[in-house]
């Protein structure tokens, strides 16, 4: 099952319990963020004007071998973090920005209601000093 597929039927995580199928497909994604190289592979196509990157443009930015940096661009590809478009010679790399975008969904408190658990940060300091 796709990232995307999973994400699609799952709250966020205030609201309800991710299922184990959801909880191994999002664990993937993290997982392939979780990785420092990875990380900055996603900063570099994130960050560039146009929102593509030439494959020669993220290998020139590391001191790590050419197949190296294959292997951490095709971890991103199959996570749906990144997509791909081969022109000529070179491949260029572009963020998937419906799967970062049902992450961040994924992530985000609900603007309204009450949200469980233990008080903390400035609100809750505030409370405890009145």
């Amino acid at each position: 099952m796709e990232l995307l597929e999973i994400l699609e039927c799952s709250p966020p995580l205030t609201r309800e319990p991710l299922d184990s199928e959801q909880a191994a497909g999002v664990a993937r994604v993290f997982k392939a963020l979780g990785d420092p190289v990875r990380l900055r592979i996603l900063s570099i196509v994130a960050s560039r004007a146009g929102g593509e990157v030439c494959v020669c443009d993220i290998t020139d930015a590391f001191e790590l071998s050419q197949p190296t940096i294959s292997h951490h661009l095709k971890v991103l590809k199959e996570v749906g973090l990144l997509t791909s478009e081969r022109r000529a010679s070179w491949v260029y790399y572009r963020l998937v920005p419906e799967t970062l975008g049902e992450l961040s969904a994924l992530l985000t408190l609900p603007a309204s209601g009450p949200v469980t658990g233990p008080a903390s940060g400035p609100t809750a300091a505030a409370a405890v000093s009145r």
